[in-house]
């Protein structure tokens, strides 16, 4: 499994009429990437998709920021759509439209192309779609998911799942990476490196989720502890053992660990790995220090170290990571 997408099932489709089912105060941004990688004219392509919008609810629907959307097309575009994208979904907590939950499952029993963007996934979770398959949305909302919805496989560090003729999406702009992958499915690589190139995105991009998750601020009860929690933040380049942790601390080293645990939730070894690992991303996005003064200043001593650090923590490497979030200009 690559580090960005599950795919199960490779699959062509011939059916380039693709239709987005939209609700009222459905997510603008979600809805205008479909527009624009689908809907766009591309005449320099041939053959390229036919686009359309439908909605089970009355229009115009609401958006935030005051934009209105009129769908062009009715319910039973979804009747003939070769890939259908459900944009998003405006509260996991509402069941959504019936009428839209029993076409969406027509469509999935005749071959159709199911595909979410972020909070959609709920709506085809709704539909029966999910279970005991593969899926992904937004890290803020794959927990939810998972508890709605126990039959789906909810793997909340990917960008997008592909699991046979069903594609799901994370956060927002993973909707772009899901929208490239899927013009590489029908059209080949050159075809989706040149959309890339026109909406000025990377083709491809490295790493999952895990590395756009801000980790919570570990809090502890034990004023002792907490002092030296602040100490180790402040002098993550030096080696630090249980032992000496322990001394610092003035307990023994079992006390130590047992405490440690009870208290942060995680071991002493964990725990500084990931410091070391946020560290790291700070000096990546804010300097120009190479990955391996990054690594010397952040305590893991080699470069090889920290990539795997990366790799387990964020899903991305150090080049990736700095790649993505450090302006040109930084340092």
């Amino acid at each position: 499994m690559k580090d960005n997408v599950r795919q199960n099932t490779a699959m062509g489709i011939k059916n380039r009429k693709v239709v987005a089912v939209v609700f009222d105060r459905t997510a603008f941004f979600e809805l205008g990437i479909a527009v624009e990688v689908f809907g766009l004219p591309r005449p320099e392509f041939k053959n390229w998709y036919e686009f359309s919008v439908c909605s089970p609810e009355e229009g115009p629907l609401s958006s935030y920021g005051g934009v209105q959307i009129a769908p062009g097309s009715s319910m039973r575009s979804l009747s003939t759509a070769g890939t259908i994208i459900v944009p998003g979904w405006r509260n996991p907590e509402e069941r959504p439209p019936e009428k839209a939950l029993r076409a969406l499952a027509r469509a999935h029993e005749r071959g159709a192309r199911i595909v979410s963007f972020c909070s959609g996934a709920f709506v085809l979770a709704a539909a029966g779609l999910l279970d005991g398959r593969d899926a992904t949305t937004h890290w803020m909302f794959a927990e939810k998911l998972a508890q709605m919805y126990p039959e789906a496989r909810v793997n909340p560090n990917v960008l997008y799942v592909h699991d046979g003729n069903l594609l799901t999406a994370a956060g927002s702009a993973a909707g772009i990476d899901l929208s490239l992958y899927l013009i590489r499915q029908d059209f080949g690589a050159e075809t989706a490196n040149r959309v890339a190139r026109r909406l000025v995105v990377p083709p491809h991009r490295d790493g999952g989720q895990a590395q756009f998750i801000a980790q919570p601020v570990t809090t502890c009860e034990d004023d002792g502890l907490a002092t030296l929690l602040d100490w180790l933040a402040g002098n993550l380049s030096q080696e630090h053992t249980v032992a000496s942790m322990a001394g610092r601390a003035s307990m023994s080293p079992r006390t130590f660990a047992r405490k440690f645990r009870d208290q942060t939730g995680t071991t002493p070894a964990q725990w500084l790995a990931r410091e070391r690992v946020q560290f790291a991303q700070r000096l990546l996005e804010t300097t120009n220090i190479s990955i391996e003064h990054v690594a010397i200043e952040a305590g893991f001593g080699t470069a090889q170290l920290m990539r795997f650090h990366f790799q387990r923590t964020l899903g991305s490497t150090p080049s990736a990571f700095r790649n993505a979030f450090c302006p040109s200009d930084a340092g």
